[in-house]
């Protein structure tokens, strides 16, 4: 099976995969979702993976093969113990030279997240293109798919949380509040006036974005949200419609299957 792991700065998306047979596609298994460990070893990431899986009543020696998305530089190190020594396999990170399918058209390639491009793969086998994928994470990206499956370009925003974070932290009389969407649009308490804020201004930077972006790309472009506040947001939003938590994780997937087949050719 397949081990897919999507690190972000602040959460980490772990998924497994039944590889594709004859007559079936490939299928998650299971998934789950952890703070990023920035404080653990690689034995401590071994024990927590393997209580993971049983929990599932999964065995980590069915793991065959481990593809990697990583924002976080410093952790990849013990990423690639972790794997060589708790599933005896060489993961594949995605990085400049992976085959991903994904012609990169920006000023620098190199320097656009592994997540990014992730994300594009697994849209435009999703959906084709033109596309644009929102990612609300700790920063929120939006990504741009050509018609013909090339990466364009974006946009990146603070995520919702540092937003949340920021105003709190510059403001000395206004308490944090629990980020959801607020019961009315004229607050009459503090609370309601931050909720309303942070969610009704959140969504008006993300269609303040998409419509531009979909006036340039043609009305045919198509909208994909993906992280933790997606779901969240799109109930408002007027572009973002469609919402896949797996999108990663299926990117991951596609690019590692690219791989294997290029490996075989050889």
């Amino acid at each position: 099976m397949l081990l897919a792991l999507d690190v972000g700065n602040s959460n980490t998306v772990i998924g497994l995969f039944r590889p594709a047979s004859e007559g079936s596609t490939a299928t998650l298994v299971a998934d789950w979702r952890i703070t990023t460990p920035y404080d653990q070893t690689p034995d401590e990431l071994g024990v927590l993976l393997g209580t993971l899986f049983s929990m599932r009543g999964l065995a980590t020696d069915l793991v065959t093969g481990v593809a990697v998305s990583s924002v976080v530089p410093p952790l990849d190190a013990g990423l690639r113990k972790l794997c060589e020594t708790y599933f005896k396999v060489r993961p594949l990170f995605i990085e400049p030279g992976v085959k991903t399918g994904l012609p990169v058209l920006t000023d620098n390639p190199s320097e656009v997240g592994a997540d990014r491009v992730v994300n594009c793969v697994a849209a435009y086998d999703l959906v084709g293109g033109p596309a644009v994928v929102v990612d609300m994470g700790t920063a929120t990206t939006f990504d741009v798919v050509s018609r013909k499956g090339e990466f364009l370009g974006g946009a990146i925003a603070p995520g919702l949380g540092i937003s949340a974070d920021a105003l709190f932290a510059r403001a000395a009389k206004l308490t944090r509040v629990e980020i959801k969407k607020p019961v009315k649009i004229i607050g009459t308490s503090t609370t309601d006036n931050i909720q309303i804020g942070l969610y009704y201004g959140y969504i008006g930077l993300i269609d303040g974005i998409l419509e531009r972006m979909i006036a340039e790309l043609g009305p045919d472009t198509k909208v994909i949200g993906t992280g933790g506040l997606a779901k969240l947001i799109a109930k408002d939003c007027k572009y973002l419609h469609q919402v896949d938590d797996m999108l990663t994780l299926n990117g991951l997937r596609l690019i590692w299957e690219r791989n294997q087949e290029r490996h075989r050719r050889k």
